[in-house]
């Protein structure tokens, strides 16, 4: 059953509190979160680095993975491959839009278009897979 904007994120509250990801928008189809950036964020250069634009990508495609399929804790990533394209300005949020290319019922893939708050032209274009996880009913678990 399909997860609202609020339900994913409570969920990402409670799981994630480390993450600075906030829950924009979830649709049947796919997701948009936002992430401030900070000094902590930038790499010499004053650039936003690597490592946050890929995190928040795959923040992004969880979200919208959870949104259509409901809260399945245990999805996890299995690929993950990221294009940058130009560079993030250091001093606007960077936004991840995504979309969901195929949700089946063990892989979802999905794309992610990452942008810098303010700017129409992609910073970054991401693919990537979620395995789901086999569901279980209750004769699954042994009576205690």
């Amino acid at each position: 059953m399909p997860a609202t904007k609020e339900e994913v994120a409570a969920f990402m509250a409670a799981e994630f509190p480390q993450s600075k990801c906030v829950v924009e928008a979830v649709g049947d189809d796919g997701a948009t979160v936002s992430h401030h950036i900070g000094p902590g964020e930038l790499r010499p250069g004053g650039t936003v680095s690597g490592p946050v634009l890929m995190g928040v990508a795959d923040v992004a495609l969880y979200v919208a993975i959870l949104g259509k399929i409901g809260i399945v804790p245990l999805a996890v990533t299995t690929s993950l491959t990221i294009n940058f394209l130009r560079k993030p300005s250091a001093d606007a949020h960077i936004i991840a839009d995504c979309k969901l290319m195929k949700v089946g019922r063990t892989l979802a893939v999905g794309e992610v278009s990452l942008y810098s708050k303010g700017s129409s032209e992609p910073v970054a274009h991401v693919v990537g897979t979620y395995s789901i996880p086999p569901k279980r009913d209750s004769q699954d678990f042994p009576a205690s």
